[in-house]
């Protein structure tokens, strides 16, 4: 035999049916403090600090990588210097 009992109510009605705590007022208040995060470190990244953070060295990092890539490949010197 079975049976099938059908309920028609709300998830706040469930809940407190239940004994359930309503965790609305918390799930708010972690959510204004996520998006107040965010939000602020959002402010805090603009292209120039983007820019320092992702190449801390400028162009100078840049010239170095390269030099490095020549010596690590083999390469005998730049083009600037007459190299082949």
């Amino acid at each position: 035999m079975k049976i099938h009992v059908d309920v028609d109510c709300t998830p706040e009605e469930a809940r407190a049916f239940f004994g359930l705590p309503d965790v609305a007022p918390m799930q708010a208040a972690v959510m204004k403090e996520m998006q107040d995060r965010v939000v602020s470190a959002m402010k805090g990244t603009d292209a120039e600090t983007l820019l320092k953070t992702w190449m801390p060295a400028g162009a100078a990092g840049i010239e170095q990588m390269q030099k490095m890539f020549w010596n690590a490949f083999g390469g005998q010197g730049s083009t600037k210097e007459g190299g082949k």
